[in-house]
C-alpha cells in the first residue's frame, strides 16, 4: 500500500450553496490524504496529520487550492477541429461544419488522434469527468474509450444515434445503432472507469423507429447514461414540432420513449415552459448549461430562477465545439453572466459546486467523483491563485472565500491549472510534458512524513 498526500488549501461541499451557508468547506490549511486511487481523508491538516503513515510522501503546495476535479456535463469532442467556426445560427453551423468535420471519424486513426488531444485539453482544464458525444460511427467509441481507460479517467461517452435529417455518410440505421450501441454496453460500460451513454443527437435526427430503439435499450439497462440535446435553439423548437405533432412539447418527446430519468442529461433546455422544468425535477434528468456555445450561437440564454424554482437537477458544460472553450473556470465566467442577464446573481461558490458535487450528485455519482470524501475516487485539481499577474494581483486583495472563487471563475483558464490528478496519479502538469501522464520525479516539490 503506497500513502501520498497533498497539503494546500482546500475547498470541498457539503450540499449545495445556494441552499446552505455552511455547504462549502474551506481548510486554510488542507490535507488530502490518498492510497490506491482513492481518498482515505481530506480536511485540516492539524486534524489528519497524525493519520500520514511513515515514510509518506506530502506534496507542499500551500500557496495553491485543491477542488474536486472538474465535470463536464456535454462535450463533443469529433468538434475539436472546428471549435470556433463562423456561422449565423446553430442549423446551418451544424451543416458548414459539424458534419463534414465528424465524417472523418470513419477513420479510426483520426478518431484515436483526436480522442489523444481531447482528453489533453480537458486534463490541462482540470475536467477529469465528462459526458462525451462520438460519431455515428463505432469506432469513433472504441477510441475514445481506449485512450480514456489508458489513463484511469472516469469518462461517460456514446456513439451517436442519427438516421435522417443529416448526410448519407454520418446517416446509420433504427437497428444498426441499436446493434452498436448494445455491443458497446457490452464491452464498455462499467469496465475500469468507463460508462457508456445512450446518445440520440437530437430528436430531429432519429426517426421514431430510431427513439423506440433507443428507449428499449434504456429499459434494458436502467444505469446506463442517456444524453441528447433539448430546446436549445426557436428554430429547432418549432422543426421538432412539425417533426412530431401530437407531443405537448419538445422534451415531451423523448419522455414518450422512456428516455426521461435518472442519468439522463439534456444538453442547453433554454425554451422550457414550467411544465418541462417540473418533469425534468420529477424524474431526475439533468439540465446541461452550456453558456459559451449559447452566446456563441445566439441560441438563448437559460433560465437559473426559473430553473431553481421548479428544483430541476443543473450543471455546467463547455459544448466544444459550439463552446468556445475547454476551461470549465471560462463556463464559469460565461455562467455568471448568463445569469445576470436574466436577473440572477450566481455566486462563485455555487458555481463550483456546479461543476464538481453538484454535477456529481446530479448524474448519480457522488459516492465517486466530484467530491473528497473518505472512499471517494481520487480526482482533483490543483489551482494556483498566481498563475499570471493579472489574478495573482486580484487574489492579494481578495478578502473572502467568495472573492477569491470569483476571481479564479471571472480570470481564470488552464493557465490557472497547476497540476491534475486522476485516481490519485499525477496526469497533468502546467510544466510537465502532456499527454503522458506525470511520473514522480514531475511532482511538486515532496517533503517525507517525519514518522
Amino acid at each position: 500500500m503506497t500513502q501520498s498526500a497533498y497539503r494546500a488549501q482546500l475547498l470541498t461541499f457539503t450540499g449545495d450553496p445556494a441552499q446552505s451557508s455552511n455547504a462549502a468547506v474551506f481548510d486554510e490549511d488542507g490535507l488530502v490524504i490518498v492510497e490506491d486511487g482513492r481518498v482515505v481523508a481530506a480536511g485540516a491538516y492539524a486534524a489528519l496529520a497524525s493519520r500520514l503513515v511513515p515514510g509518506a510522501q506530502v506534496h507542499e503546495m500551500r500557496d495553491k487550492l485543491i477542488v474536486p476535479g472538474f465535470i463536464d456535463t456535454h462535450i463533443h469532442y469529433p468538434q475539436t477541429d472546428m471549435i470556433a467556426s463562423p456561422a449565423p445560427g446553430l442549423l446551418p453551423w451544424l451543416e458548414t461544419y459539424t458534419f463534414p468535420t465528424e465524417r472523418r471519424f470513419a477513420d479510426e486513426a483520426v478518431a484515436r488522434e483526436t480522442a489523444r488531444f481531447f482528453i489533453d485539453e480537458l486534463l490541462a482544464c482540470g475536467t477529469t469527468t465528462a459526458l462525451v458525444y462520438c460519431t455515428v460511427h463505432k469506432q469513433s467509441a472504441d477510441a475514445f474509450f481506449a485512450e480514456s481507460e489508458a489513463r484511469n479517467l472516469r469518462m461517460v461517452a456514446g456513439k451517436v444515434l442519427m438516421d435522417r435529417h443529416c448526410p448519407e455518410f454520418l446517416r446509420d440505421t433504427a437497428q444498426s445503432g441499436y446493434d452498436d450501441s448494445a455491443e458497446l454496453i457490452a464491452r464498455w460500460h462499467g469496465r475500469g472507469r468507463q460508462l457508456y451513454a445512450l446518445t440520440p443527437r437530437f430528436a430531429p435526427t432519429s426517426t421514431e423507429a430510431q427513439l423506440t430503439a433507443c428507449g428499449e435499450l434504456a429499459k434494458r439497462h436502467p444505469d446506463v447514461f442517456i444524453q441528447s440535446h433539448v430546446a436549445e435553439n426557436l428554430d429547432e423548437v418549432k422543426w421538432v414540432a412539425e417533426l412530431f405533432p401530437g407531443h405537448r412539447s419538445y422534451l415531451d418527446v423523448y419522455d414518450h420513449y422512456g428516455l426521461m430519468r435518472r442519468r439522463a442529461v439534456y444538453g442547453h433546455c433554454i425554451h422550457l415552459d414550467d411544465e418541462d422544468r417540473a418533469r425534468m425535477a420529477q424524474t431526475g434528468a439533468v439540465a446541461s448549461h452550456c453558456p459559451t456555445s449559447n452566446l456563441f450561437l445566439g441560441s438563448g440564454l437559460f433560465d437559473f430562477e426559473k430553473a431553481g424554482d421548479a428544483g430541476m437537477p443543473v450543471a455546467l458544460a463547455t459544448d466544444v465545439g459550439g463552446g468556445t472553450s475547454f476551461s470549465m473556470l471560462q463556463t464559469m465566467n460565461a455562467a455568471h453572466k448568463v445569469a445576470r442577464l436574466t436577473g440572477h446573481h450566481l455566486t462563485a461558490t455555487r458555481m463550483f459546486w456546479l461543476a464538481t458535487a453538484g454535477a456529481a450528485a446530479a448524474l448519480d455519482l457522488a459516492d465517486k467523483v466530484g467530491t473528497l470524501a473518505p472512499g471517494a475516487e481520487a480526482d482533483f485539481v490543483v489551482l494556483d491563485p498566481q498563475a499570471t499577474p493579472l489574478l495573482a494581483r486580484r487574489m492579494a486583495r481578495a478578502e473572502t472565500l467568495e472573492e477569491r472563487l470569483f476571481a479564479f471563475a471571472l480570470l481564470g483558464d488552464d493557465r490557472a491549472v497547476f497540476a491534475t490528478y486522476a485516481a490519485g496519479r499525477c496526469v497533468h502538469r502546467r510544466d510537465g510534458v502532456r499527454g503522458a501522464g506525470i511520473g514522480i520525479g514531475a511532482r511538486p516539490a515532496v517533503l517525507q512524513a517525519a514518522h
